[in-house]
């Protein structure tokens, strides 16, 4: 008789052996090979006629962009991480967008990360959305891509991470300590118009920390009869998981609406279901599973420290390891949380921490707040009914 429990666990600890083998490193800024009229996007699979408000704004903005002049239902449709990538709210790219190109150094696989702002990410499509993009291709990306060639193998994102949360980052929500020290890596190289831009947006390197994630938690992809979670992402509508010893499946379920603090004019009637790939930060163990470390956040977030602390202390029962590199000075330097597993999901009850932002319901709106959530847990119980089911395990306790 198989000793399921032993054999996971072994899955699992090879997984997490992979995932913090992982070297991701910053080494380009390009466009990526796509198809004509093709729209990359955050989440699981989705098609125009499903896609929510904000979604639909970004694809819209993508088209004035790009100079498109065709229905967007005529558009072909793919998920970023079907191609190796990740994308912050909507994620939508478009074949003249460059993106962040990063590379694992342990492996020579590569990711992209497409470009964080407020504007396009979260539906709006007006001219200064589409002027904010087109900056980005014409000035700021080139600059970057000038800049971090000129470093021989590219920027080292671990340490640099890791120095970060000593800071008070969490790396999705809060990335400023982050973002001042990859400037002060740039800044000799970079145009004064790049650093200008650099230093008045603090959440400017969560682009280069999801691919950070994005490199790590692939790294755990495709271990045979490992639980451990690959990906978490949602698209506005739909929340997805993958797992590694199940391959590329989604397990989806209906994506839930952040609570949190909203900018001046907007409320909770306001606000979309959840959306974004970045959400691959939680998943590699920042983000809200590591909120203890960035207190400067809690109000943003709409919680109290007392609450931040609590709902992050719960993430060390729902995950298989701690981080020996990131480490958080208010838990004595504990390592972060990483390695969550859908069995001591669905055992506790315990759902992942998310700390995210909040796009409008509706297409046409830039950001209008920020917040927490968790994933459903219908996600997690299909996924382990499958993965029980495949291998003939009768008790999904395994």
């Amino acid at each position: 008789m198989t000793n399921w429990r032993q054999r996971i666990n072994d899955a699992n600890a090879e997984a997490l052996r992979r995932m913090l083998a992982a070297r991701p490193f910053w080494v380009d800024v390009a466009t990526v090979p796509m198809s004509a009229k093709e729209i990359r996007h955050s989440g699981p699979p989705i098609t125009w006629e499903r896609m929510s408000g904000a979604q639909r704004g970004a694809v819209m903005c993508a088209a004035r962009f790009e100079g498109w002049d065709d229905d967007p239902s005529a558009f072909s449709f793919e998920p970023n991480h079907h191609h190796g990538g990740v994308g912050p709210m909507a994620g939508v790219v478009s074949p003249s967008m460059p993106v962040f190109i990063l590379e694992d150094h342990a492996s020579r696989r590569r990711a992209y990360a497409a470009l964080e702002e407020p504007r396009m990410n979260f539906g709006a499509y007006d001219d200064a959305a589409v002027a904010l993009r087109r900056y980005w291709r014409d000035e700021l990306a080139p600059a970057l891509r000038d800049a971090i060639r000129k470093r021989r193998g590219g920027l080292d994102l671990v340490p640099l991470i890791a120095r970060a949360l000593h800071r008070g980052d969490e790396m999705h929500n809060r990335p400023a300590a982050a973002t001042s020290l990859m400037l002060v890596e740039l800044a000799a190289d970079l145009p004064r118009h790049a650093i200008e831009y650099i230093r008045d947006d603090e959440i400017f390197f969560l682009s280069l920390s999801m691919g950070a994630a994005k490199l790590i938690a692939d790294a755990g992809r495709d271990v045979e009869d490992s639980t451990i979670v690959t990906a978490m992402a949602r698209n506005g509508t739909d929340f997805g998981i993958r797992v590694s010893g199940l391959g590329d499946r989604w397990f989806t379920a209906p994506s839930p609406v952040a609570s949190g603090l909203f900018l001046s004019g907007y409320g909770p009637a306001d606000a979309g279901a959840d959306m974004g790939d970045s959400a691959i930060t939680e998943t590699a163990g920042l983000g809200g599973m590591v909120l203890q470390g960035a207190p400067a956040i809690n109000e943003m977030l709409g919680v109290t420290a007392s609450e931040a602390w609590e709902a992050a202390a719960e993430m060390t029962q729902i995950t298989t390891a701690l981080h020996p590199t990131w480490t958080l000075p208010a838990l004595d330097f504990r390592g972060a949380p990483i390695g969550i597993d859908i069995r001591k999901v669905v055992d506790t009850g315990i759902l992942p921490l998310i700390d995210t932002a909040i796009a409008h319901r509706e297409p046409g709106h830039a950001i209008i707040g920020a917040g927490l959530t968790r994933p459903p847990m219908e996600c997690f119980a299909k996924a382990l009914r499958a993965f029980a089911d495949e291998r003939d395990i009768v008790s999904s306790r395994a």
